[in-house]
């Protein structure tokens, strides 16, 4: 029996590979392959069709990780034809011509395959052609690094996102400005096509009409008939006081736009705290590591440190200090709530590099006070 077409093969590119490659990977082929530059090629209009039908996975996250976990648990082995291949009305499995309902079947955590298969490709086994009313826009995640003092004590961090929204040169409609629509010829206006072998039949998305159930006698030049186009969008993100790596925040509305009037989705950050060459974090407090040389740690001294907040705190170093010996200074480290660390400021003992001869001669008088021999 033959295997179902792998997407990634279809476009291209390994398993492992971001979504900045697997857009890549589909401009270089859709613009191969488009209809427009291959008139006298019909292969080439069955090429196309097959890479927008990958990209449409493929290209969002969250189609695609569910893509994926079919993919790791077999659920394309054993179908006839590819995904792009109609389902037949003759055939038998397991000695039945009727079709099989996936919803039946629960793999475990992740619903029917009916659920997975109408979530990645537009419609389940009992589903009918795209909705027409207004769509909720996609979900967005992504990751955000952000300076150690910002997360510390909260602020703003501006993110720039490329999301898909409606043409703006069509509207969402794939046509050109002052060309019409036709019925689908692929799928008669229903919006989805049937793929499977036997008994076994799944419904999905048109990869002709994307679903709408028509098809623009000119597509758009803007988005290539796809009713979408990638634009960038710029979000300012608050910071909470306190976050660290690997905090996540949620932010409604600030996803991809919906269309035909839909709420936009959401936007999921998930923060990544950069180092700080001063300052170190343990729990809600900072550590603040400072050079002292022989004669400040010997005698006695005092240091100006820099909290967080950019205050300025005098620290006592008492005569005969150790290197690694710690102070604390209360209430300056890390809020979170209604609580706040504190900042721990650790010495370290630096001998110079170099010594001037009256130096070196002070230094020997003072080791041999000592009793160290040299």
């Amino acid at each position: 029996m033959a295997q179902s077409k792998d997407f990634y093969a279809v476009l291209g590119v390994p398993s492992s590979a971001t979504q900045d490659e697997i857009k890549k990977a589909f401009r270089k082929l859709a613009k191969k392959y488009h209809p427009d530059a291959n008139s006298s090629d019909p292969k080439a209009a069955e090429r196309f069709k097959d890479i927008s039908e990958a990209n449409n996975v493929l290209g969002d996250p969250a189609k695609r990780k569910q893509y994926d976990d079919m993919r790791r648990l077999g659920a394309f082995a054993g179908f006839g034809g590819a995904p792009g291949s109609r389902s037949s009305s003759r055939g038998s499995s397991a000695g039945s011509n009727s079709n099989v309902n996936f919803q039946d079947f629960d793999i475990g955590g992740l619903g029917g395959l009916g659920d997975l298969f109408g979530s990645i490709f537009g419609g389940g086994t009992r589903g009918g052609s795209r909705p027409s009313g207004p769509q909720r826009g996609q979900n967005i995640e992504t990751s955000l690094d952000i300076p150690f003092r910002t997360a510390a004590r909260g602020g703003k961090v501006p993110i720039e996102l490329e999301v898909n929204e409606e043409c703006p040169t069509c509207r969402g409609t794939g046509a050109a400005p002052g060309a019409s629509v036709k019925i689908c010829p692929e799928c008669s206006g229903r919006g989805v096509v049937s793929f499977g072998q036997g008994g076994f039949a799944v419904n999905r998305p048109c990869p002709v009409c994307l679903g709408r159930g028509q098809v623009p006698t000119q597509p758009c030049p803007t988005c290539h008939g796809a009713g979408e186009a990638r634009t960038r969008k710029k979000v300012i993100i608050t910071v909470p006081a306190g976050v660290d790596s690997g905090s996540k925040i949620r932010l409604k509305g600030q996803g991809g736009k919906g269309s035909a009037n839909g709420p936009s989705g959401d936007l999921l950050i998930t923060f990544n705290v950069l180092p700080d060459k001063f300052y170190q974090r343990e729990g809600l407090d900072v550590i603040a590591t400072i050079p002292i040389n022989i004669a400040q740690a010997t005698l006695g001294s005092k240091v100006s440190v820099t909290t967080l907040d950019g205050k300025k705190v005098l620290i006592r170093i008492p005569a005969g200090t150790p290197s690694g010996k710690r102070f604390r200074v209360r209430n300056q480290g890390i809020p979170k709530g209604t609580e706040r660390g504190d900042m721990i400021v650790e010495v370290r003992i630096e001998a110079p590099a170099k010594l001037s001869e009256e130096q070196e001669r002070m230094m020997r008088e003072f080791a041999a006070a000592g009793g160290m021999k040299y």
